[in-house]
């Protein structure tokens, strides 16, 4: 058994889409657009299979996220060495987008970092 895929409501579907591409080497389908109910998504898949489908309907709701909530967290990128988490993580802050850790070997012996993504989303980034 596996995970198929990831969803994740977003309120701008482009630039959601844009960040993966830009920062995570996503590739995105067409799309696909329910012209009945205005419900759009895009699905990227990633260089190992995993797929991340994110979507946009009209009247969502959108709550202030909170670090310690119950409920998916955070979705996680191995990238394959500490210089790689380095270099991404420097990228992302020159770009604007605020750091909660790291880099740093976490107690489980992890070398990661944590950023806020597209949204409001925490984006963890690991060697």
């Amino acid at each position: 058994m596996r995970i198929e895929h990831i969803a994740m409501h977003v309120n701008d579907l482009e630039k959601a889409r844009d960040f993966f591409v830009k920062y995570f080497d996503a590739k995105s389908n067409q799309g696909y657009h329910n012209t009945k109910t205005n419900f759009r998504s895009y699905f990227l898949s990633f260089e190992d299979g995993a797929r991340l489908e994110i979507m946009h309907r009209p009247n969502m709701v959108d709550g202030e996220k909170q670090p310690n909530q119950t409920g998916f967290i955070h979705i996680a990128f191995q990238l394959g060495s500490r210089e790689a988490v380095n270099e991404l993580t420097d990228r992302l802050r020159n770009d604007g987008y605020p750091i909660v850790s790291g880099p740093r070997t976490t107690g489980d012996g992890y070398y990661e970092s944590c950023i806020v993504g597209i949204e409001g989303n925490l984006i963890e980034i690991t060697g």
